[in-house]
């Protein structure tokens, strides 16, 4: 078969996966705590473990997954990428017919699996910089963005109404579903990216590579300042519907549908900005869009806990959505930018693992602060987000202008 890279189908095929990402997403800290029913903070950490697990095992694998892409190819890693998450998601529905302990190791497990097969993110966007003339590649870095956004529009709603049809399992078997229809979009039409006369990638063992990476100067900052956006962004994403069940005293009636609008509105806020990412960058640059990013970010962040009517709620969603969906696509379009040809996969795998190790400790950090006062993680993460767009200016802006 005739399969041609086409920049239309690495987004639909992020897009499906992040709808599955999405629809489990929202709902694992309420199954988690369900399942741990002892009322003490160390709950906190539980819930906070059990997110953070996908992550801890994208933190060892992606920098693999991205060096094996520029091996043996975009197309191969994204399809065993597909699969994997498939079972991995089939697994968390059986993990919801048990209660306590046995639940929340399978849960566990389930996650564990997904994070070892996870390497869409990275690989497809070392795919779209195989394919995008450097001029053209922070916009369509933008791209992965707005999957990300779409993924979390659908993805929740969907995983509300799979509850109240089909029970505790419904989100894991219909997330496995989309996974199962990803892989067989990309058995059939998801083109190779790399071409067989690409140089050879030198072979070097993991932490040789992060050190490789790291120790070029503008690529390391590049990953500090993606490691802080995303360790805040986790914080808020991994407590929010605590906060919401909690704080802004949603009741227990339609709790996860209200969770899961809001995830959905602040998702369709993220993808649109995605729209805009071109113009953005050839007026300001990637540089001044990313110190903005964060000042917006921080802002939101900071407020939401102190948010109290639903108007209240909206405006600053819409601030911690706008900001979080300004900086990626930069970030990565500079990491493009200052790889070379044979390394892009390899060095957006190290950043996609530093991106992993904040999702790893974003979520334990803020679960067991959450617990002892729930505005402490967002205020200090909006803290970090702040001292974070000081740091881009100081060594991005400055030396750009």
């Amino acid at each position: 078969m005739n399969r041609k890279p086409s920049i239309l189908v690495i987004f639909l095929s992020v897009f499906i996966d992040l709808i599955g990402f999405g629809i489990v997403l929202p709902l694992l800290p309420g199954f988690a705590e369900d399942n741990f029913k002892p009322d003490f903070s160390a709950k906190g950490l539980i819930i906070g473990g059990i997110i953070a697990s996908f992550s801890a095992m994208q933190f060892f694998f992606a920098p693999a997954w991205g060096k094996l892409s520029d091996r043996i190819g975009r197309r191969p890693v994204m399809l065993i990428s597909n699969l994997g998450a498939a079972g991995s998601y089939a697994l968390f529905a059986v993990a919801c017919t048990f209660s306590g302990t046995t639940g929340l190791w399978m849960i566990l497990v389930s996650r564990i699996f997904a994070g070892i097969c996870g390497a869409n993110l990275s690989v497809a966007s070392a795919y779209i910089a195989d394919i995008s003339p450097p001029e053209k590649r922070s916009a369509r870095m933008g791209l992965i963005g707005m999957a990300f956004g779409l993924g979390f529009i659908f993805g929740p709603a969907i995983g509300a109404f799979s509850v109240e049809l089909f029970g505790k399992q419904g989100p894991g078997w219909v997330a496995a579903s989309f996974c199962t229809a990803n892989f067989i979009l990309g058995w059939f039409i998801l083109g190779e990216s790399r071409q067989p006369g690409s140089a050879k990638v030198v072979p070097r063992p993991k932490f040789t590579q992060w050190g490789h990476t790291l120790a070029q100067p503008k690529l390391g900052l590049l990953i500090c300042v993606f490691f802080f956006a995303t360790f805040c962004f986790t914080c808020f994403e991994s407590t929010f519907p605590l906060l919401a069940k909690h704080q802004f005293g949603f009741g227990e009636k339609n709790l996860n549908h209200r969770i899961g609008y809001l995830f959905t509105y602040a998702g369709f806020i993220a993808a649109m900005v995605q729209g805009v990412i071109g113009r953005l960058v050839k007026k300001l640059g990637e540089p001044n869009l990313i110190f903005i990013s964060l000042i917006v970010f921080a802002a939101g962040l900071a407020s939401l806990p102190f948010a109290k009517t639903m108007p209240e709620i909206l405006i600053v969603l819409a601030l911690l959505a706008i900001g979080s969906g300004l900086n990626r696509p930069p970030v990565f379009g500079m990491i493009s930018l200052n790889s070379s040809p044979d390394e892009q996969g390899a060095n957006l795998g190290v950043a996609q693992s530093f991106g992993a190790l904040a999702r790893m400790l974003g979520p334990i950090f803020a679960g067991t602060l959450f617990f002892v006062q729930p505005a402490l993680p967002y205020l200090i993460c909006g803290g970090i987000a702040l001292l974070t767009s000081f740091f881009a200016w100081s060594y991005l802006c400055r030396k750009a202008n």
